[in-house]
């Protein structure tokens, strides 16, 4: 029985482990958040609260154990004789109709409470996990279009060093080219470090080393439309396990506050006994009852007055959380409306617009027509628009996780026209 827990956790760690392992050759969202859901700690300790909240349920709906008590005391029968008598009674405290019935409510109420707390859990987990894939994605992306413009520098550099040595040139456009490399490879050894930092926050989030290898991401869906905002606010509203949290609290204090009231009145113990001190045998074995005198009115009263404050409370939470909830979803879904025409706008024309630009300002400076410094501008122009293409993509993601979560949903939009698209 010791070692069981042990083994059970062993058994859960490694299910974890072979899940992980299944992320390999490459990372997608739909596998991060599924790896982060089977093996990050905090639903396991949120589970054994739930666990906890139902063993409860028993404890509160259970009678009281019975009460046993031993008495003996010497009887003198003359004065050469002594004996012993003995008094032996078994007592059972019975509450009064319906208490027992209100205390399993209340601890069902609170231990429903308790489930939907390992659902709220999961939805921020799956969040979390899902902006963190958007930061993978997007570190890749920018190392990716670092290693892509050091490759056109050296190419400028080339054709500078070339005019340069025909005399069509002078020495400033080579020296400049060079300096931009350096800062690309500045830039490289920074976005290497970012890089292990997010891999290690979603290693954290996996329960895993930090310094753990983790696949390359998959590409981040291109997403065209999400739900209306009256929709989201209706499905959060219906679905949102914090909310039904706070419905289960509200009925486990209204069932409280019953309990209060039933408190009123009192609880009967009933006994049986036998009793060798009385010298009539015929009066040796008794029964009998006895119950509480509930004369302190203001103890349960005061009582009462508890307990309603707390359904008031918690009304009053509920009703805060669903301003703030409401706040939440519009705030995160015109950002992410905002986010879906910035992508739109970069990728459709700006994009287009910065490279027909650079391959024009390459073009004149081998014509001759034009300068290097236009040319060295136009290429780090590109580069900007690359990665703010990039950013604005993985905007869209970091802020539909969190609409997502407001709305109370772990897995994407069903209704969210999407494609997967490379933006380079």
């Amino acid at each position: 029985m010791i070692l069981l827990p042990l083994l059970n956790q062993t058994t859960r760690v490694k299910a974890s482990e072979n899940h992980i392992s299944q992320l390999s050759p490459s990372l997608s969202s739909k596998k991060l958040v599924s790896a982060v859901l089977s093996a990050n700690p905090k639903l396991e300790i949120a589970q054994a609260a739930w666990e906890a909240s139902i063993a409860r349920i028993d404890q509160r709906a259970s009678f009281e154990d019975p009460m046993f008590s031993y008495t003996m005391a010497p009887q003198t029968i003359d004065n050469s004789h002594t004996e012993y008598g003995q008094k032996i009674e078994i007592s059972q405290k019975l509450p009064w109709p319906g208490k027992r019935h209100l205390r399993n409510e209340a601890a069902s109420h609170k231990a429903s409470a308790a489930a939907q707390t390992i659902n709220s859990l999961r939805i921020k987990l799956s969040a979390i996990a899902k902006s963190f894939y958007a930061d993978w994605y997007y570190i890749h992306q920018t190392i990716k279009i670092n290693q892509l413009n050091q490759g056109l520098l050296k190419e400028f550099m080339e054709i500078a060093t070339s005019r340069y040595s025909l005399g069509i040139a002078n020495k400033q456009d080579a020296l400049r080219a060079e300096m931009e490399f350096a800062m690309l490879e500045h830039q490289s050894i920074t976005l290497t470090r970012k890089k292990k930092s997010i891999r290690t926050h979603i290693n954290t989030l996996l329960n895993k080393q930090p310094d753990s290898p983790l696949p390359p991401p998959l590409s981040l869906s291109v997403i065209e439309s999400i739900p209306t905002v009256e929709y989201l606010h209706k499905h959060a509203l219906q679905v949102h396990p914090k909310l039904k949290a706070f419905t289960a609290s509200i009925q486990a204090a209204k069932s409280q506050s019953k309990l209060t009231q039933k408190n009123n009145y009192p609880d009967i113990t009933v006994k049986a006994g036998y009793n060798s001190l009385w010298k009539d045998s015929s009066k040796h074995f008794t029964v009998g009852v006895g119950i509480n005198l509930p004369l302190f009115q203001d103890k349960h009263r005061a009582a009462e007055n508890e307990a309603l404050a707390q359904i008031k409370q918690t009304i009053w939470q509920q009703t805060d959380y669903i301003a703030k909830l409401k706040e939440e979803i519009q705030i995160y879904y015109d950002l992410t409306n905002e986010s879906i025409h910035v992508f739109s706008l970069y990728k459709s024309k700006l994009l287009p617009l910065s490279k027909e630009t650079l391959d024009a300002a390459e073009s004149d400076y081998q014509s001759g027509k034009g300068d290097f410094l236009s040319l060295i501008s136009s290429e780090k122009k590109y580069m900007q628009t690359q990665l703010q293409t990039e950013q604005a993509l993985a905007d869209i993601h970091r802020r539909l996780a969190k609409l997502e979560s407001a709305a109370g949903y772990i897995k994407p939009f069903p209704s969210s026209p999407a494609k997967t698209s490379e933006t380079q």
